[in-house]
């Protein structure tokens, strides 16, 4: 089981930003059962399962990622945060959370309240919400590659990149996602899971109008 100051060591954050997870995750504990966040099982080993899965996004950006840091980031399906709410509390910049869920919602505009984290939360269906072209779109366990290039199609503009946490399906789908887009893609291992992958997606285009 994964400890405070070993996720601190390996994603290379701050005693003052270790300091805002452990309030995230104080909340997480708090507020799961009536809001249904995560699993009861994943809480016996947070800091790996949750905090560092998710803040791997933003290490791998960092040394794969453009010269250019990212401004905006858009996380599909938030959920509890992750990876969002992560990011945006490791300081990756300003992070757009789109959730559907009320009640995820409250709870995501709480850690925020709390923590200081530069984010905003969008509540509604990702296909109903109005934002400019981002710098990063990520999403975890949310659906398909296929499905998450055309959720996120509207958010994208020509340097947008795809940063995606996915499972041991990752492969499978970015066979079936090439059949209708073309893209530059590359794959990472997972820190946290050996059957799992960091995705990065992009120069993204519909295979009819690449």
């Amino acid at each position: 089981m994964m400890g405070p100051e070993e996720f601190a060591g390996l994603a290379d954050v701050s005693r003052e930003t270790l300091e805002k997870f452990q309030i995230y995750l104080e909340l997480l504990k708090k507020w799961r059962s009536s809001h249904n966040l995560v699993g009861v099982s994943t809480l016996a080993d947070p800091w790996r399962r949750h905090f560092l899965d998710s803040a791997q996004v933003l290490m791998r950006w960092r040394e794969e990622g453009p010269a250019r840091a990212a401004q905006s980031w858009l996380d599909l399906g938030s959920g509890a945060g992750f990876p969002g709410l992560v990011l945006a509390i490791m300081g990756a910049g300003e992070v757009h959370l789109v959730e559907s869920n009320g009640k995820k919602c409250a709870f995501l505009r709480q850690v925020i309240r709390s923590t200081g984290a530069k984010a905003r939360v969008h509540q509604g269906r990702i296909g109903d919400i109005d934002l400019l072209p981002v710098d990063v779109i990520t999403s975890r366990a949310l659906a398909s590659i296929s499905r998450i290039l055309t959720l996120g199609e509207k958010f994208c503009g020509s340097d947008t990149e795809y940063w995606l946490l996915k499972g041991a399906a990752a492969q499978r789908e970015l066979t079936e996602a090439r059949k209708y887009w073309k893209v530059d893609w590359r794959f990472f291992q997972s820190v946290t899971d050996d059957f799992g992958a960091v995705l990065r997606l992009r120069e993204c285009k519909r295979v009819d109008q690449a």
